[in-house]
């Protein structure tokens, strides 16, 4: 029995005519068919489930990190809780990978120096008379023009020393709102003032302040301007280390949220919200550490007795003041 297009072709003779049709199979295209699309269909599919379990194992894993971090009694990672990271680097929109480098390893974070760039010197490396800070007021005034935050930088000498205000104003903000991070601005005058404090021998207080502006809620482990400040400061100091800056220049890092304003008159000033470091002469530094140090001399607290006493002291200084309680009765 012929085929159909042979039949066709005969029939198309009877008529003086040569009829050739190629017969078509329906249901594939082009030989491949359309198994292929429901295929990679199923692959994208399941490739969206992976990252949708991955993103929940990472949001677990940092929900049990912040819970142990409370638990453990972490004051200012608890009080700062929701905050952005204070690291150097910025973590990319949707990553799971944290770009922030280890903030102790100061040899890599360091900013190399660009072709032409020469950091300001200074005459001398220990600052303590007034001429001398002086001369490091013009060099950070210089340093300020340069990062584009002139009306964000002022400086002070007092007896302490040289107290460098960076603060924000109506117009231009250091960081980012609720934030301890900075901006690329203050990146860059902080990166720039790294290596100026590395030649001083004169060490830093680093000290945060913000507004009066009080966050939302106020339970145990919520975000306050105490936390706030704190960071900032503590972020102030990574950012110098970045720059260069030795640990050694640093003496305390400190939070004082809304506490010390510049204008008491209107707490929620801008101006308020700034970072301060305060560059200390010797005497002030050993004063400091004297404060904060092993006690150099013994004050009494009564007669015969004095703080830097042992257990048997301790003893005795209780039987005394057992012995005035009941003579007072």
């Amino acid at each position: 029995m012929p085929s159909k297009p042979e039949a066709l072709a005969v029939k198309g003779a009877a008529h003086g005519d040569t009829i050739v049709r190629r017969a078509s199979r329906k249901g594939h295209e082009g030989g491949h068919g359309g198994a292929w699309k429901v295929a990679f269909a199923d692959f994208c599919l399941a490739l969206l489930a992976l990252f949708l379990v991955l993103w929940l194992l990472a949001s677990r894993d940092k929900e049990k990190a912040e819970e142990a971090l409370r638990a453990s009694g972490a004051g200012l990672l608890a009080d700062g809780a929701g905050a952005q990271p204070v690291g150097i680097g910025d973590k990319a929109s949707g990553s799971l990978i944290d770009r922030n480098p280890v903030p102790w390893q100061s040899t890599a974070e360091r900013r190399p120096q660009e072709p032409g760039e020469q950091t300001p010197l200074i005459s001398k490396s220990r600052l303590d008379s007034p001429e001398d800070l002086r001369e490091l007021q013009q060099v950070l005034a210089k340093l300020g023009e340069k990062a584009g935050l002139s009306n964000n930088l002022q400086s002070v000498i007092t007896p302490a020393g040289l107290r460098i205000l960076l603060h924000d104003t109506d117009r231009q903000g250091l960081f980012d709102v609720g934030s301890a991070r900075p901006g690329a601005r203050l990146q860059q005058l902080l990166r720039d003032l790294g290596p100026l404090f590395a030649q001083l021998d004169n060490q830093l207080l680093i000290i945060g302040h913000t507004d009066a502006l009080p966050y939302a809620g106020g339970g145990v482990g919520a975000m306050s301007n105490w936390g706030l400040s704190s960071a900032r400061a503590m972020s102030a100091r990574t950012w110098l280390r970045a720059g260069g800056m030795p640990d050694r220049s640093v003496l305390q890092v400190v939070g004082m949220a809304d506490s010390a304003p510049l204008q008491r008159d209107d707490p929620r000033a801008a101006v308020n919200r700034r970072i301060e470091l305060l560059l200390l002469t010797t005497a002030q530094a050993r004063a400091i550490e004297a404060m904060f140090g092993a006690p150099a001399s013994r004050v009494p607290l009564t007669e015969g007795s004095d703080a830097a006493g042992g257990p048997a002291e301790s003893e005795s200084l209780v039987r005394q003041l057992l012995g005035r309680v009941g003579a007072g009765r």
